[in-house]
């Protein structure tokens, strides 16, 4: 019997993502279905990439930062995402809100926007994305290959499957 211990880790699919951006709201039902059919077999990693075109994403990005932190990063992105007009027009207050509705520490959130706790987490995100040749989001990175969603989303999750799928026989 084999040490669980010594089994190789997952595949990783980073999703690079803005929290304000209609696009990366149109990936959730791609990335939902992608946790579902592969649940802890793949490992999705929320990638914070804020574009300067939205002005309340590098907050967004830091709200995460404090959602994961208190144990409900993907929850609090997707409810972040499913409402992106509201936070272009509500701004700091309406990431305290979300954080709120989902019974995290809303007070915490509020401090962590305030002190700049997760800064330096999205600032590093944003210079490995830069690095690595994002330009906009949704992008996903997947066993060494970049597919850009900002332009369509059209067939991009079979392409995802079909890396992941091979990534997976090769672990076997």
């Amino acid at each position: 019997m084999s040490d669980p211990s010594s089994a190789p880790a997952a595949p990783v699919l980073d999703f690079w993502c803005e929290l304000q951006c209609p696009d990366c709201h149109s990936a959730l039902d791609d990335l939902r279905a992608l946790r579902a059919r592969y649940g802890d077999r793949l490992d999705v990693r929320l990638r914070h990439f804020p574009l300067e075109k939205h002005k309340h994403a590098f907050a967004a990005a830091q709200a995460a930062e404090e959602a994961l932190e208190q144990g409900q990063g993907w929850a609090y992105a997707e409810a972040v995402l499913g409402r992106v007009e509201e936070l272009g027009r509500k701004g700091e207050p309406f990431l305290v809100e979300v954080a709120r509705e989902l019974g995290l520490d809303a007070e915490e959130f509020d401090t962590a926007l305030i002190d700049g706790r997760h800064i330096l987490v999205v600032d590093a995100d944003q210079a490995e994305g830069k690095a690595i040749g994002v330009t906009g989001t949704p992008t996903y990175v997947i066993g060494g290959e970049r597919l850009d969603g900002g332009k369509s989303q059209e067939g991009l999750r079979e392409r995802i499957e079909q890396i992941a799928d091979r990534l997976l026989a090769e672990r076997a």
